[in-house]
C-alpha cells in the first residue's frame, strides 16, 4: 500500500504510539497516508479506537512476526 510518512512506533507502549501518531497526523494534509509500525498488542484496539474518535480512517491493520502495522488516511 502507498503511504506519504512512516512512523516507528516498535518498542513502545500505551499510549506512546498513539501520541507520536496523532502529532504526525496533525503535520499531514487530508487524504495522505501514515504508515505505522508498532509491537505493542494494545496497539490493534487503540488504533482502531483512535480512528473512530477522530475522524481518521484505519484502511488496514496486519500482524507479522509480533509486529504491528497500521494505515491511516488523514481526514
Amino acid at each position: 500500500m502507498n503511504f506519504d510518512k512512516e512512523l516507528d512506533a516498535r518498542g513502545l507502549n500505551c499510549p506512546l504510539p498513539i501520541l507520536r501518531a496523532k502529532k504526525t497526523l496533525n503535520d499531514m494534509t487530508s487524504g495522505q497516508v501514515l504508515r505505522i509500525m508498532a509491537t505493542d498488542p494494545g496497539s490493534v484496539k487503540d488504533f482502531a479506537a483512535f480512528a473512530k474518535q477522530t475522524g481518521n480512517e484505519l484502511l488496514s491493520s496486519a500482524e507479522n512476526n509480533k509486529e504491528f502495522e497500521f494505515y491511516i488516511k488523514r481526514k
